[in-house]
């Protein structure tokens, strides 16, 4: 038995898609586009073939220089349409739209099943997929995440990111370290989920495993 923490949300650098799933902020579960990254992560575990969903942010391409060229699946120009269905919504239900925006995030939760990372921006532009991780150059390799679950009792502790779950951990760990303003979701076929973000104050990746608020 495990028993969700809702003070989690508390600790440092916590990211705004946890807080959400948590249910910390009010004024976060009214967010569209929070919501989206909580469907796109029960998508992507649902399908159960594992994948990536790296989230960066929009205009701009550092993102490029962890990803090996040339980019087997690059979306140019980027396919925006996730990001104009939210920007359609006015707050009110519509069926209609409801729907659409539900298969629009099935479809992209549907390439991370593609060998490789999907790549798309906080505001829901996909711009690739099938994409393979490299380390940055001149970066170091990542050698320690903290590892947390938002359940009572939990203690933070350092692992290798390739105990988390080999090569799919690893190479988001390394992308969130050469990448720290970027977030990186992971679904192990297995079911387990982890949120990969920065932590400023812990200079350091931190692997959120959050499966447990994904049932």
């Amino acid at each position: 038995i495990k028993i969700v923490d809702e003070c989690a949300a508390g600790i440092g650098d916590c990211p705004a898609l946890l807080a959400s799933m948590l249910g910390f902020d009010a004024t976060m579960m009214n967010d569209d586009a929070l919501n989206v990254q909580v469907q796109l992560a029960l998508s992507m575990r649902r399908h159960r073939r594992g994948g990536i969903l790296l989230l960066v942010p929009p205009g701009t391409d550092t993102w490029r220089e962890s990803i090996v060229h040339p980019i087997k699946y690059a979306v140019q120009p980027a396919f925006r349409e996730l990001t104009d269905l939210l920007a359609q919504h006015g707050g009110m239900v519509d069926r209609e739209w409801t729907d659409a925006t539900a298969q629009a995030i099935d479809a992209m939760a549907g390439l991370t099943a593609v060998d490789g990372a999907t790549v798309v921006t906080t505001t829901y532009e996909l711009l690739a997929f099938g994409a393979k991780i490299t380390r940055r150059r001149g970066s170091a390799a990542v050698e320690q995440v903290i590892v947390t679950e938002p359940i009572e009792g939990n203690v933070p502790e350092r692992v290798h990111p390739g105990q988390l779950g080999g090569t799919r951990h690893l190479s988001a760990a390394q992308f969130v370290h050469d990448e720290p303003g970027a977030v990186a979701l992971v679904a192990s076929q297995d079911g387990r989920f982890t949120i990969f973000s920065w932590s400023p104050r812990d200079n350091a990746v931190r692997a959120h495993r959050v499966e447990v608020l994904l049932l």
